[in-house]
């Protein structure tokens, strides 16, 4: 099942570092960041926990809930915070899924349905495709998916900038330009005349006639 922003998340039952969690009710009200990891004890892998979790406080916020996913075993994953903080400086307080078995894996489209029942003997080249981020909103649908190569840490100061726009842009008639942070002017959007604009948004500059800026909502 190819997954789509404005998609429904999949809900799923899963054993995590803290306990077992139902995804939507574990949401509730909140925002939620699901980002995915091809095997425990992994070296990029290690150095992106370790960021998640010296941002966690950022995330919360937000009202950003933060949820981590390795295909290996919870066990597996208590052991690797020990590295993880050891690296970073920081504990690992958000949970982590153990999905040894593949299926939320399978259930949002990191691995094919045919990649088997277990993570046992896999590879991390084997779980390549397991590595995505997918934004959530309180609506449990999709707001954002990346998907990263092995190779290439994330950087995750980038989903705190597209929270903070899909977040202003909720709730205005705003869109935000290419490279925009938190504080800069941003585009008014399509669906707003000039004679409300004027109203709304007072002083607006058009740069274009399809191009209309303003400074950021408060």
């Amino acid at each position: 099942m190819s997954l789509r922003i404005n998609d429904i998340a999949p809900d799923f039952t899963a054993e995590t570092t803290e306990g077992t969690i139902h995804f939507h009710e574990w949401i509730g009200d909140n925002w939620a960041v699901l980002f995915s990891h091809p095997k425990d004890f992994t070296p990029v892998c290690t150095t992106e926990l370790g960021a998640v979790a010296g941002l966690e406080k950022q995330f919360a916020q937000r009202g950003v809930k933060v949820l981590g996913l390795s295909v290996d075993p919870v066990d597996n994953h208590t052991k690797w915070a020990e590295d993880i903080k050891d690296v970073s400086g920081f504990p690992v307080e958000f949970p982590m899924i153990g999905d040894p078995q593949l299926k939320v894996a399978k259930l949002y489209d990191m691995l094919p349905a045919d990649a088997g029942e277990t993570s046992e003997g896999r590879t991390p080249a084997n779980n390549a495709p397991v590595r995505t981020v997918f934004v959530i909103g309180p609506d449990k649908r999709i707001k954002l998916t990346m998907a990263y190569p092995m190779t290439t840490g994330r950087n995750f100061d980038e989903i705190l900038r597209v929270l903070d726009s899909i977040q202003l842009t909720a709730k205005h008639k705003v869109a935000t330009p290419a490279n925009w942070k938190q504080g800069e002017d941003v585009i008014i959007t399509g669906a707003v005349s000039n004679e409300e604009a004027a109203t709304v948004f007072p002083g607006y500059k058009t740069v274009k006639p399809y191009l209309r800026t303003t400074t950021q909502p408060k």
